[in-house]
Parts: structure tokens; sequence; C-alpha cells
């Protein structure tokens, strides 16, 4: 085996928990493996007798380049009148290939990667890497260009405001389930309160694109919630029950074309969120596990 070989090998063997990383960081399919295909170029190009620890030159290169795409990602938002929600990961049943089962390890669902989407970058990056993958604070600091404090305060910052969400969906898999179904009999059957009984009073609903473009991105509490899903009532025949990141959701295809994922969070019995991924960008390069 030559040189290069013996380190693509050793590169292939880092391949999952490197992606693990990027999508925590990103939410993205597609940009992790722009990040770690990066990562790839760069230790290509780099004498690996200098490194000691590969495993941790890759994670640190990998943060590099995702804290990179997360800031041209926040200033292209600013320009953007439409939303942004993370790559959903969707199976069509209760077996989620090896791949994405590493990938959605730690339950790693729509809703948390909506938290993190919240933080500045240089929070995010902390809070994973430390929280996450248990990266010691001096190694984030070199990575930030601050002092181990400093990042320490980024990293308690990212895990008040993760903390502060309820991201905890019931474990119980057919108890979600059982309340998407009660959901969406209720939008099919235009049963208001039947809607009302299944919406956590702070229900909040999110969208990347606003439909009609008059709507609003975001509604709030559940009798708004309520109304809104009257209005799409047309689009519940269509919906078909699938996993989401490993929870409870739905794909909707009127006509056999693929409209938007719907990935619900349930607490306590009552559905907390609701995440539409309607971009077509995203949908058309959806995997189905």
């Amino acid at each position: 085996m030559s040189d290069r070989d013996w380190l693509a090998a050793q590169f292939e063997e880092q391949r999952p928990h490197l992606r693990r990383v990027a999508y925590r960081m990103l939410g993205s399919l597609d940009e992790s493996d722009d990040a770690i295909q990066e990562a790839w170029l760069r230790l290509s190009r780099t004498d690996d007798a200098s490194i000691d620890n590969l495993g941790g030159w890759l994670t640190t290169v990998v943060a590099r380049v995702c804290l990179d795409i997360l800031r041209a990602r926040r200033a292209q938002r600013e320009k953007s009148a439409d939303g942004w929600l993370p790559e959903p990961i969707v199976s069509l049943d209760d077996q989620v290939d090896p791949e994405q089962e590493a990938l959605l390890a730690d339950s790693v669902g729509l809703a948390l990667l909506v938290v993190l989407e919240t933080l500045s970058p240089p929070e995010r990056l902390s809070f994973v890497l430390h929280d996450m993958f248990a990266v010691p604070f001096d190694e984030i600091a070199s990575i930030l260009d601050r002092s181990p404090d400093a990042v320490r305060q980024l990293a308690s910052r990212g895990r008040r405001r993760v903390r502060g969400a309820r991201l905890e969906p019931d474990a119980n898999l057919a108890e979600q389930r059982r309340v998407a179904e009660a959901f969406m009999r209720a939008a099919r059957d235009g049963d208001f309160e039947g809607l009302l009984a299944v919406l956590d009073p702070d229900v909040v609903v999110r969208a990347d694109r606003a439909i009609p473009k008059d709507a609003p991105l975001e509604v709030r509490g559940a009798r708004n919630v309520a109304e809104r899903a009257l209005y799409f009532r047309e689009l519940a025949p269509f919906a078909r029950p699938v996993l989401v990141n490993g929870a409870a959701g739905y794909l909707v295809a009127p006509q056999g074309r693929l409209f938007a994922v719907a990935a619900l969070t349930v607490v306590g019995g009552r559905i907390t969120e609701i995440d539409f991924v309607t971009d077509p960008d995203k949908l058309q390069k959806l995997t189905l596990g």
C-alpha cells in the first residue's frame, strides 16, 4: 500500500465522525460533504508526518471550514426574504440506514438544529465541539483565535439557549406517531377543536418559504397554528408518515410531487414545534432511507 493509499484509508476511518461534526455545525448534508472534501484536499497537501493526532487535526480543519460556511450563510441570509431550515434526514420506515443512524446519534432532531442556527457561528462551534464532542476549550480557542475562558463563555451561552428550548421529544415513537396522526386527521376533517387538543398552547410552526408569498415564515400559538392547518387542509390527504431525523413526521406530495417535509416535535403528548422544509433544492436532493 502506498503512503497516499494508507492516508486515504485513515481518512475514510475518520469520515463518519467528521460528518457528524459537520452536520451538527451546518445542518446541511451537502455542505457537510463539502467541508469534508475540503479537509481531504488540505490533508493531501500536508506533510502527514507532522500530524500527531490525525483525528484531532481533521476535526479542527472541518470546524474551521464549517465556521467559514456559517459566516457566509449568515451574511447571505441577511439579504434573503426566505427563511432557513436544516436539511432533513428522512426515512420511510423504522429502519434508518447505518450512515444515517450515525448522523442522528444523540437525538439530533430538526428542532435542535433550528436552535443551533440561532447561535452566532463562534457560539455554535464552541458548543458543538465541546458539549457534543468533548473537544477541550484550549483546542477550540486555537480555532477561534480567542482565549479558553472566552470560548468557555461562548459554549455556556450556547448551552443556555439549547436548554431553554423544548427539544426533547417523547421517547416513545408510537406515541409521537399517535399524536402526529391525530393532528393530520383533525386537519383533514377540518376539526378545529381536534387540532387544539394535540397542539401545545405555545406551539410554533416554521417554514423556509412563505406559502402563499405574503404568509409569515413563523406562526406561534395553538389557535393561530390550528387556523393555518385548516387553511392547508386540502394537502392533508397527500401526507405520508415518515421519520424525520428519527422522529415522527410527514412527506406531503400532492399528485406525487414532493411539496414539503414536515418535522414534528412531540413533548408531553402535544406538538410543540412543526418545521416545514419546502425549499425545492433541498427536496430535490432528498434521499429517502
